[in-house]
């Protein structure tokens, strides 16, 4: 009787979970912390539509420039999330892609120019002091 040993897949969930593990590996070695207290995470794409996160576990290292986000990822459409996300958009215009930007309207260029001096600061200067 022969006898046949099964040698691990690398698909379905095994591989998962050893690319989790991979994963999990090199963020230890990066040094990556546990950050606490989140309890969303949208990344905004270039189609408009958003990949939102709720409670996510999320893991940083600020030297590497690196973080992990880790959780149930749902794709929605920006307008399925307003005006919840609102708060998240001000300030972020710049960062937004271009399908997402407001339009901007032209703002009237204020005067520059240095105004005229009045008086002699000098002669000023010498009248206190008296």
């Amino acid at each position: 009787e022969l006898r046949r040993r099964s040698l691990p897949t690398s698909s379905g969930i095994n591989a998962e979970y050893g690319d989790d593990k991979k994963l999990q590996l090199t963020l230890r070695k990066l040094q990556a912390n546990n950050i606490t207290g989140i309890e969303e995470v949208n990344i905004f794409r270039e189609d408009g539509s958003v990949i939102h996160f709720t409670n996510p576990k999320v893991q940083a290292t600020v030297q590497a420039n690196t973080f992990a986000i880790s959780g149930n990822p749902e794709t929605k459409q920006i307008s399925e999330m307003l005006p919840g996300i609102l708060h998240q958009l001000v300030g972020l215009s710049s960062g937004l892609p271009k399908t997402m930007k407001p339009q901007e309207e032209a703002i009237p260029e204020e005067d520059d120019e240095v105004p005229a001096l009045v008086e002699d600061f000098d002669e000023a200067s010498k009248n206190e002091a008296v």
